[in-house]
């Protein structure tokens, strides 16, 4: 085993080619997304009004591997590869065993603090090629709207965000970024679009969800020519195009001497999770790993722990195909948990696949244990986390005590998704005492 701390690869060490999980999922092929109004498969011609033909194949392809353009790759280089790195002030806090380790790849050196640019560029690029000049788009806690307004500054086109009503509020300064970059920043709901209309008419305090602002840019989309939509989670070309992170992980495991027992990752829609963990599950098919997969998600919205599996539409206002997935209902309105990016009521089919087939496991956390990772990381390894990244701190560090208590050797991988700079006001909640948690089964504040 290596004595480094940090294990930081070349920018010619950056994947070529992105991985593509769908021809190696367990079980029978994935089943086509559904016409919301026919509940007929639909097809690459169905959502060329939203999406560029380059971005639609990959959605559908079975290819394993998928080459990254050369013009993608050149702007990924200039934050990636990012650092692996040891969390030993960490260890040594939680009085760790030689045996016990924990790793944390970490994605908050990008532009937008998280790992939302891996395909936000990819995306602005192809809408680019296909004479795209305006983006509509959602973001829940922020981090993916920042990165779509990045990524629209460098294509030189023009960005529009219905930005979660309670994240506009809780996030004034992620707000900010984007408008820096040059977004147009809308609360969601809003009355801009029929959907948010209706909205507003049951949320008049416009605290709203990832699904309704994911109504409202498809909404805005449809009406324009000059639009396309862009998504930063659940859709399978975003799933794929985050598996740099993980190609990246195995290589530096490698250059630390060391295999992951257990991998671990936050889930909202699931492409942080895909990018860290589907990798290491075409590991697992080649016979070089016998890691663990492990989905962490919030008790206020346990998409995979206590959802349905089966077809639901992927918004409020069923403009949306119907996905395979687990899901809470559409309709399912979140608690104000400070981790907007997992709010939302589904999740990414091929995560759920993986969930529902046991070939990967989840578990639920409250946001108060959360924080008190969270904080117990940063004063230890000096990142701020965000808060959707605490979920997977919080299983890391329980994984760790476990092993520990059974006298076990233990090797911890957990993707640290973004840092917690514009996340500060939850912080305050939860030094303050103001924080609080959300029991989904009753619908209101736990003990």
């Amino acid at each position: 085993m290596s004595d480094r701390t940090k294990f930081v690869l070349d920018e010619n060490d950056m994947p070529t080619s992105w991985y593509n999980i769908a021809p190696d999922l367990p079980g029978e092929q994935l089943p086509p997304p559904l016409n919301p109004q026919t509940d007929e498969p639909i097809g690459p011609a169905d959502l060329a009004p939203l999406f560029p033909m380059e971005l639609l194949k990959q959605e559908m392809s079975m290819e394993r591997y998928i080459d990254i353009p050369d013009e993608v790759q050149q702007v990924l280089k200039t934050y990636r590869p990012s650092p692996l790195i040891r969390a030993r002030q960490l260890e040594r806090s939680l009085g760790l065993s030689d045996g016990v380790k924990i790793f944390f790849k970490y994605e908050g050196v990008s532009a937008a603090g998280s790992h939302k640019p891996n395909t936000a560029i990819p995306q602005a690029f192809y809408n680019k090629q296909e004479g795209i000049k305006r983006i509509s788009t959602e973001t829940g806690a922020g981090q993916w709207g920042s990165a779509m307004s990045i990524a629209c500054a460098l294509y030189d086109m023009e960005c529009t965000v219905y930005m979660v009503g309670i994240s506009y509020r809780q996030k004034p300064y992620r707000r900010s970024l984007m408008e820096t970059y040059g977004a147009n920043v809308i609360q969601s709901p809003s009355n801009l679009t029929e959907a948010g209309r209706k909205g507003l008419l049951t949320d008049p305090d416009a605290h709203g969800s990832l699904g309704m602002a994911i109504s409202e840019a498809v909404e805005d989309a449809f009406s324009r020519e000059d639009t396309h939509y862009c998504l930063g989670s659940v859709l399978n070309h975003v799933c794929l195009h985050q598996t740099v992170i993980g190609q990246e992980a195995i290589l530096q495991m490698e250059m630390a001497g060391e295999e992951p027992d257990v991998v671990v990752a936050c889930v909202g829609g699931g492409s942080n999770f895909a990018g860290l963990t589907f990798p290491y599950y075409r590991r697992k098919l080649d016979g070089k790993t016998n890691t663990r997969i492990l989905a962490v998600e919030p008790k206020a919205c346990p998409t995979l722990t206590a959802g349905e599996y089966r077809y639901d539409l992927g918004d409020v206002a069923g403009m949306t195909p119907k996905m395979l997935m687990y899901t809470l209902g559409h309709d399912f309105m979140p608690a104000d948990i400070h981790a907007g990016g997992l709010r939302y009521h589904g999740d990414s089919p091929l995560v759920s696949k993986l969930v529902n087939e046991g070939a990967a496991e989840a578990v639920a956390v409250n946001q108060t244990a959360c924080f008190d990772a969270a904080v117990q990381f940063a004063r230890n390894e000096g990142i701020l986390p965000a808060p959707e990244s605490s979920h997977a701190i919080r299983a890391a560090i329980d994984e760790a005590l476990a092993a520990q208590a059974a006298g076990e050797d233990r090797t911890i991988l957990f993707g640290l998704s973004g840092h917690g700079h514009f996340d500060l006001t939850a912080y305050e909640s939860y030094t303050s005492g103001k924080l609080k948690d959300y029991d989904f089964a009753a619908g209101s504040v736990g003990e």
